[in-house]
């Protein structure tokens, strides 16, 4: 996916600024089938709609009312989608400047409310060292860039602090095959390899 490590699903850091757009699809919930713009950019890789979709379905007992964290959000496909199946709120974590304006005028064309989502412009990991005491999480997505080992390094950001609440969701989407390391207490509750993605659900 990207070639910056400190980037997201959407490397766009050496884009041009005016940039063509692509589009996301919401394939579920109170806004099925809205289309949202995503910066057209080099390496940018939402999640697709075939893989999305048996996320989702893994998720249905879970995702209402559910707190998430869409970490290296590039295009924001997997937390508007949350969003449109009445999850509670989410926060978008996105370091490249455009793509996370674009999040927040897509939140902004949907009329979704400041507390039910926000998009912080910074570094995932950076985030995610400092967990003592700030909001905790039903949901995690990581979908990070691939072949740099930043799946590993949220993993285990998210071990050592503070983020999960009691039997939280982690979501990871990863390179095919790529073997992960994770706290002996998250259990595997599901695991796919379509293409040459491969993704698993844990349960904290």
């Amino acid at each position: 996916m990207k070639k910056n490590t400190n980037s997201t699903r959407s490397n766009q850091l050496n884009s041009k600024p005016n940039q063509s757009k692509g589009e996301v699809r919401i394939i579920a919930g109170k806004w099925r089938g809205r289309k949202l713009p995503v910066l057209n950019a080099q390496g940018l890789r939402p999640t697709g709609d075939r893989v999305k979709e048996t996320l989702f379905n893994w998720l249905m007992p879970y995702i209402a009312d559910a707190v998430c964290l869409d970490c290296f959000a590039g295009a924001g496909s997997l937390g508007f989608e949350a969003l449109s199946r009445r999850a509670q709120g989410v926060t978008f974590l996105e370091l490249d400047k455009q793509a996370a304006t674009q999040l927040k005028k897509n939140l902004q064309t949907l009329n979704v409310p400041v507390e039910q989502g926000q998009v912080l412009n910074q570094n995932s990991l950076d985030y995610l060292k400092f967990g003592q005491n700030l909001p905790q999480f039903d949901l995690v997505f990581l979908d990070p860039p691939f072949h740099l080992g930043l799946a590993d390094k949220a993993i285990e950001l998210l071990g050592q602090n503070n983020w999960l609440k009691p039997d939280a969701l982690i979501y990871v989407e990863t390179e095919r095959d790529k073997p992960l390391l994770t706290p002996p207490h998250w259990q595997l509750l599901k695991e796919k390899t379509t293409g040459q993605v491969s993704y698993r659900l844990y349960q904290a």
